[in-house]
């Protein structure tokens, strides 16, 4: 059994809420069979995992019919597969990004088999976007020493640095390109660790990455491609909502 899934660039405009949720949402009530359904939400806890609770659920309610479940795990601590078994959709949460793939760290291999054996949806939002690469996207402003992005997107890293990520999709992603300058991150990330693909997203938008390998845009932003170029550069190219672009590199 398949499942599908949705990145989410960041942001919190409830004039995109319908666009970037309802898709994940929907996906999520097909897996409960009609019903309304439990979204688990993963958030890293780092002592305001219930205030950043409580930002999720009205917004998640207030597009679809669901029922929020708050998967809180302490900083530190790992994520317990075993908690898929009560959810028909799992967003997980954003944060600081390199501790979202610390959480996951003990089940890469495995949390991707099971969203597929129980037909669950996954959605990343930010940080939950970063790591569900295969080549995860941590964080860092620095390539080689050179400033890439501002100091503020980070993420407590110096050098931009890359993981190992869930696998659930075949690109590199980096939110909130716009509007914290991310974009030119990627594209270092891309030359430096010579990805095949990666993705920037703008906040306010979601991508949904489709079962015949295409990525569909939906939301207020722009989503970024960016390939390897035959100069040894790269090629960019933007997408916008209603647009869509190939998966793989």
């Amino acid at each position: 059994m398949s499942f599908r899934t949705f990145l989410i660039g960041g942001g919190w405009d409830a004039a995109a809420a319908a666009a970037v949720y309802g898709p994940f949402l929907r996906a999520a009530a097909d897996a409960a069979g009609g019903g309304a359904p439990r979204i688990g939400c993963v958030i890293v806890d780092e002592g305001d995992g219930a205030g950043q609770f409580a930002r999720y659920e009205p917004v998640l309610r207030k597009v679809a019919d669901c029922v929020p479940v708050p998967l809180l795990v302490p900083l530190g601590e790992r994520f317990d597969v075993g908690l898929l078994r009560d959810v028909q959709g799992l967003l997980v949460c954003g944060g600081l990004t390199p501790a979202y793939q610390e959480v996951f760290s003990d089940c890469l291999d495995r949390l991707p088999g099971l969203l597929a054996e129980y037909g669950i949806p996954y959605a990343g939002f930010s940080a939950g976007a970063a790591v569900a690469a295969r080549d995860a996207l941590v964080g860092g402003w620095l390539d080689g020493g050179v400033a890439v992005c501002p100091e503020d997107s980070a993420e407590d890293l110096e050098e931009v640095e890359v993981r190992a990520g869930l696998g659930i999709v075949p690109f590199a992603v980096d939110v909130h390109a716009a509007q914290w300058g991310n974009l030119p991150r990627l594209i270092a990330a891309a030359a430096r660790h010579g990805l095949a693909h990666g993705v920037a997203l703008d906040e306010n938008t979601m991508a949904e990455v489709t079962a015949d390998g295409r990525v569909r845009v939906a939301g207020l932003g722009r989503a970024h491609s960016v390939r390897p170029g035959t100069d040894g550069g790269v090629l960019v190219r933007a997408y916008g909502d209603g647009e869509e672009f190939a998966a793989a590199g």
